[in-house]
């Protein structure tokens, strides 16, 4: 009877340090979650566009980076949609960068995925992508934890895989093309405004010489292993931009071009409207475009026909948001090209719901459960 009793008085203060200490995992697990979002909670607002934003964390050798996504409204069943991944410029973050450039909406209206990898400011005080820092592997170790949020969000979202682009403006045009020329076959296409291409800088001071266009681009070779060709390159280039010189524009064309063997057409003048004229320039090997370059007149260094009123945008240049988009659709396979919404509506694929604290998640994913954006 003893020995009962005894046994019985360990089991009742088992249970009550196991329900104090579940109580207190909760609470940590409920603050730290709270810490996250808040971190990552929108500084600027994009505008309300219908479908989801949804936030994300990835993990790599490098650390953590958040990031944001924006799912376009009424998923279909069995609906694969092409993945835009838009790194943004120094001074900005995920939301601004939706902001400016408007690629939500335009995501909405041609149906794609948009993947926004934010900078983390322990990282860059001014949020700018370290794609010059290969000297020390910072530039890698960035690379690498992109890459494994374009994972993540492939394995959780409906993306086609055979359909999956590159877009950068200023670090992140930089951080773009340099990794569209170590990891060539994961993407169809790639664009840079107002960047610098990989190559021309190893650090900090070699950086800021090849923005000034003081450094040009060795020629590109491939890794060891890679004989894949490099994916088509869009170059979008401000004439007046005077924080990356627009000689950086025609050397990143140039030895992208000078890689697949392609040759400089003939320049051709464009003007929309009453927008910035710009001049076009194609560089072609056996028919196949291996870069585009756009140089536009009148533009600094802003996202050309960016939203109004808006840091780093011009509302007055040509819409690059729509070359972006025509440029890469261009290049994806024609059979795999995800048509628009079906008239007739089927049922609609479940939102993801996770709810996994935020310690135990081993995606570190702190807010997957889908949330309409709202004014």
């Amino acid at each position: 009877m003893a020995k009962r009793t005894a046994v019985s008085s360990w089991v009742k203060l088992f249970n009550r340090n196991l329900n104090a200490f579940t109580r207190q995992t909760q609470r940590v697990q409920t603050k730290a979650t709270r810490a996250v979002v808040k971190r990552a909670g929108t500084r600027t607002k994009p505008p309300a566009t219908p479908g989801d934003w949804l936030s994300g964390m990835a993990l790599g050798p490098g650390g953590a980076r958040r990031y944001r996504l924006y799912r376009p409204p009424d998923l279909q069943s069995g609906e694969r949609l092409p993945l835009l991944v838009m790194l943004h410029g120094c001074g900005q973050d995920a939301d601004s960068f939706a902001l400016s450039t408007r690629m939500n909406a335009l995501a909405r209206r041609e149906r794609f995925l948009v993947l926004y990898p934010e900078q983390d400011r322990l990282a860059s005080a001014q949020r700018c992508w370290n794609w010059f820092d290969t000297r020390s592997g910072r530039a890698h170790g960035e690379v690498a934890l992109i890459l494994a949020a374009i994972d993540q969000v492939c394995l959780l979202q409906p993306v086609d895989r055979a359909c999956v682009a590159l877009a950068g403006l200023s670090a992140g045009a930089s951080m773009a093309a340099l990794i569209a020329s170590r990891h060539p076959a994961r993407f169809k296409a790639v664009v840079m405004h107002s960047g610098i291409a990989p190559g021309a800088a190893d650090s900090t001071a070699t950086a800021l010489a090849a923005m000034r266009g003081h450094r040009l681009p060795a020629p590109w070779s491939p890794a060891p292993g890679q004989l894949l060709p490099l994916p088509p390159l869009l170059v979008i280039q401000g004439a007046r931009d005077a924080v990356v010189a627009a000689s950086n524009g025609a050397a990143a064309a140039g030895v992208w071009a000078l890689a697949g063997g392609a040759a400089a057409g003939t320049p051709r003048n464009q003007q929309r409207g009453q927008r910035h004229p710009m001049q076009v320039t194609d560089f072609k090997h056996r028919g196949r475009t291996a870069a585009t370059l756009i140089n536009v007149d009148q533009l600094g260094h802003a996202w050309s026909g960016g939203a109004t009123n808006q840091p780093f945008s011009d509302a007055q240049g040509p819409d690059a948001s729509r070359m972006v988009w025509a440029f890469v659709s261009r290049h994806f396979p024609s059979t795999l090209r995800t048509p628009a919404a079906p008239q007739v509506r089927a049922r609609p694929v479940a939102r993801p719901a996770f709810n996994i604290p935020l310690l135990f998640n081993p995606f570190a994913l702190p807010a997957l459960k889908g949330a309409t954006l709202k004014p």
